[in-house]
């Protein structure tokens, strides 16, 4: 009797565990999840609150530790240093070697770096891994204030981290206001207010110029418009990026990221690649050819399982939506509200007076065709809106019946009034 063919995922985030649990769910393969990260699998969202305190380290584990043998998903602890395709090989630090039958790649992301002279001082960091929430432990020791480079997700989130410890934070925007690369201006200054409101000082349309230090360590960074601000952490939060540096050299196909088919199949046979590592060579209309999202990652590691157990399946991953906090503000977004809309693009926006709700519906100019939705302080239902993108509704039935979307219906019959005033008077 042959041995099951032996499936080697690199990657124990959310986009290997994912198709390590779909394949065993429908197959009897062998497969070995192989991370130089952590043991086991972890909640990466859920990092920043184990620094707040609200949670210990093994409450990030959503699986048993039992779980594993007993789903027979061999983990791995070790580093991948090579891939042999032709006889295919992967090279482990410390010269061991594993082979596969079928490989896929699911490494995540690592912090993008600005590229400037002083990025390696200590005290200097990113925050993506397992490592960097303990470089951070480290880091902030007796840290008298921090500094931050960029908004986006990211940065926010280890404002809020620092400021739990009640140490001084200032952010550098580059943009008039917070992440407004990806918000409309307005949603953009709505949550500059928000996060200055919490004692975050915000510097827009400032960059970072250069980085002092003082025996190994950063002390000082000066901005491009010559101010110069004390800290002993400087937390670079400008982006992330593919991690794959190790493939190079090897035969697999990369740009930015690595290059994958509707299959998320590479270059090379029975090679394939998953979650914020992946890139597209033909993007889903609407979609970035890559998505550093949890929820993309997820969607991906189910379908690449049924592809690799003989059932070949197309990523399709439906209307965009994602979904973060700012401090206290929640934010969802479904379908697509661009940061700076074209002349087919309107917006329609909406703020309660108490600078903690709003809303901005996108629509097409023509025909008023809803596109998209960016909710502040609301709580919606993904399915409603996901039908209505599909449905092609427009602006005057999605506002109308917004009501259904809302998981606090109140909300919405208390401001009812307010909200069609507000559209009546903008178009």
């Amino acid at each position: 009797m042959s041995s099951p063919e032996h499936v080697v995922i690199i990657g124990n985030g959310v986009a290997g565990i994912t198709a390590a649990r779909h394949i065993r769910r429908i197959s009897d393969k062998k497969i070995t999840v192989i991370s130089a990260e952590s043991d086991y699998f972890f909640s990466r969202t859920a990092l920043m609150y184990v620094y707040m305190g609200h949670m210990k380290w093994e409450h990030l584990k959503p699986y048993e530790d039992w779980f594993w043998e007993e789903n027979r998903i061999e983990l791995r602890q070790a580093y991948v240093e090579k891939i042999e395709t032709s006889s295919k090989m992967l090279f482990l630090r410390g010269n061991e070697k594993i082979s596969y039958d079928q490989l896929i790649l699911a490494t995540g992301s690592v912090p993008r770096f600005l590229g400037i002279e002083g990025e390696d001082l200590q005290g200097v960091q990113g925050l993506v891994s397992k490592q960097d929430l303990e470089l951070l432990e480290e880091n902030t020791k007796n840290c008298r204030g921090a500094v931050i480079v960029g908004g986006g997700l990211i940065g926010v989130e280890l404002a809020e981290m620092l400021h739990t410890r009640k140490i001084p934070v200032t952010m550098l925007i580059r943009e008039t206001a917070f992440w407004q690369n990806a918000l409309p201006v307005k949603d953009a200054q709505f949550i500059s207010r928000h996060i200055e409101s919490h004692g975050i000082a915000l510097k827009h349309e400032t960059e970072i110029k250069q980085i002092s230090g003082t025996n190994g360590r950063v002390n000082s960074i000066e901005t491009t418009l010559g101010e110069e601000i004390g800290c002993d952490l400087l937390g670079i939060s400008v982006g992330v990026k593919p991690n794959i540096d190790f493939l190079k050299g090897s035969e697999i196909e990369t740009d930015r990221g690595i290059l994958v088919d509707p299959f998320l199949k590479t270059n090379i046979r029975d090679v394939y690649a998953i979650g914020d590592c992946a890139q597209h060579r033909e993007p889903v209309k609407s979609r970035k050819d890559i998505e550093a999202v949890w929820y993309t990652a997820r969607m991906m590691g189910e379908t690449v399982a049924q592809t690799i157990c003989g059932k070949p399946f197309k990523y399709q991953p439906g209307h965009w939506f994602n979904s973060a906090k700012f401090f206290d503000i929640e934010y969802q977004t479904y379908g697509n509200v661009s940061a700076n809309p074209g002349e087919d693009e309107q917006h329609f926006h909406w703020e309660h007076s108490d600078g903690t709700k709003a809303i901005t519906i996108a629509f097409d100019t023509s025909s008023s065709t809803f596109l998209g939705i960016n909710t502040y302080g609301i709580r919606m239902r993904h399915e409603i809106f996901d039908r209505w993108l599909t449905e092609e509704r427009d602006l005057e039935y999605v506002l109308k019946h917004l009501k259904q979307a809302n998981f606090d219906p109140e909300f919405y019959d208390r401001h009812e009034k307010e909200i069609f005033s507000r559209f009546k008077e903008s178009v």
